[in-house]
């Protein structure tokens, strides 16, 4: 799951002219992957490329963490919301075979018990849920993160509970009229799919992408040689954390994989189609519904327009690992980065893909504002949940620890905040900030999350 940042937000700053033709080499990599961990951004990190003719290469540095074997090509990661390209890939699969219809409501092909809310009378559709407009919010409301080990915070979800939410969730507006980001919604079409294909998630994705592409070493389930290969997951201090299970939401972001596999996803993602199951992957690509001015969504793929072509994408987070892959269909050319700690420096894959994308600068005293006086009592004063507008089951915790004012979003890592002004906080560990709003004329307390350019509105509850 993308949960880096403190909202998932899809924008990326694109200038520039077109793209050289290959990569730079291992040593120019590795200094890329060596500036990210100095900074303090990453602990391990394993980069893969495939080029134009096809060949790929692969450069790791770093730590693997306490008792695991050093970074490689064979190196176990959480790929986190990476999953859902192979979950919108399983649908375009079942599409091609006519085992579903884009058309139909996805209710005629869940499983018993499991009742989708619909809105004046139109359904959800398997491509909404695909698309991320289906209507259902990022995460369910009776995902109680107060009351689970935010460790672990999927594990104590069960299939009951999402059974539960969805019978007596109301949907805000059509599906298919606003994209909304949406783990919830890319677990239940894995379910629905998995049920479809008279199996479990894993077993589904197992036969149908993972077995043809003979990618062995991508699971849910790790048996022992993929154990021996998990390297340590790290939160965003740089701390040993345990690994995430998600039972009932596998299909937003349960799987882990090797760089080496990963590959061979890509690679099967990129040329002519040779297979039925590559005409699949090459129907997930198109774009059909837009995200903002400059990206669209497909199935699962995210497309950004560059002045040097198209880039297809996702990316991806848990506690402790991150993943993105991107590709240039035109060019044929594509970068998998892996990591264990939580997110991933995504500047560099995107860098990679297109050079006017800049890498991110490093951390200095120019750019580091220093930190202002905010009093003690006003500090005390923004303690609090705030649900953000139009996802409020995505909420951020406001608390007051030794002093300093820590935020921390549902399902991700606690950050502190840094003051800029006595209104006004930054985070040193993520690109955002936030400013506090006192309650006034009978309305609460709220503040408004800055990051990528966008201000979102959170309300104190």
């Amino acid at each position: 799951m993308r949960l880096t940042g403190l909202a998932a937000l899809l924008a990326f700053a694109l200038t520039g002219a077109a793209m050289a033709q290959t990569f730079p080499d291992d040593a120019a990599l590795r200094q890329m992957l060596q500036a990210s961990i100095e900074d303090g951004r990453a602990t391990g990190l394993v980069l893969g490329v495939i080029e134009a003719d096809g060949s790929r290469r692969i450069v790791a540095y770093g730590e693997p963490g306490e008792g695991a074997a050093p970074l490689g090509p064979d190196s176990i990661f959480e790929i986190g919301s990476v999953t859902k390209v192979f979950t919108a890939t399983l649908l375009a699969d079942m599409l091609l075979r006519g085992e579903v219809s884009a058309q139909a409501p996805a209710q005629d092909y869940a499983p018993a018990g499991m009742r989708l809310p619909a809105y004046d009378g139109q359904a959800i559709t398997l491509v909404h849920l695909a698309e991320q407009n289906s209507g259902l919010p990022r995460l369910p409301d009776n995902l109680d993160l107060s009351k689970v080990k935010m460790a672990n915070p999927y594990a104590a979800y069960t299939p009951d509970m999402l059974l539960a939410f969805l019978s007596g969730y109301a949907l805000p507006r059509r599906p298919g009229e606003t994209f909304e980001y949406s783990n919830l919604g890319m677990g239940v079409l894995g379910e629905i799919l998995a049920h479809r294909a008279g199996s479990d998630f894993e077993t589904a994705v197992r036969a149908r992408i993972l077995t043809p592409l003979r990618m062995e070493a991508t699971a849910i389930t790790l048996g022992p040689q993929m154990r021996s290969a998990l390297v340590q997951g790290h939160d965003a201090a740089g701390l040993a954390v345990a690994n995430w299970d998600l039972p009932a939401l596998a299909g937003a972001g349960g799987l882990r994989s090797s760089m080496r596999d990963m590959l061979t996803f890509l690679a099967a993602n990129i040329g002519e189609p040779e297979t039925a199951l590559q005409r699949a992957m090459r129907l997930a690509h198109t774009p059909r519904f837009p995200i903002s001015s400059g990206a669209q969504i497909g199935l699962g793929w995210i497309t950004l327009s560059t002045p040097a072509g198209r880039i297809l994408y996702h990316d991806g987070a848990t506690g402790g690992y991150g993943a993105i892959m991107a590709i240039d269909p035109a060019r044929r050319m594509g970068v998998v980065l892996l990591g264990n700690r939580t997110g991933v420096p995504d500047d560099i894959a995107m860098h990679l893909m297109d050079p006017a994308i800049p890498l991110r600068s490093p951390p200095s005293q120019a750019q580091t504002p220093a930190e202002a006086y905010a009093p003690p009592d006003q500090l005390a004063s923004y303690a609090g949940v705030y649900a953000l507008e139009g996802m409020p089951a995505f909420k951020l915790a406001v608390t007051l620890e030794n002093g300093r004012l820590h935020v921390q979003a549902t399902g991700q890592t606690k950050f502190p905040l840094f003051a800029r002004t006595p209104s006004r906080f930054f985070l040193k560990a993520v690109e955002a900030e936030l400013t506090f709003a006192a309650a006034a004329d009978n309305r609460p307390a709220y503040l408004i999350l800055h990051q990528a350019g966008v201000d979102q509105k959170a309300v104190r509850e």
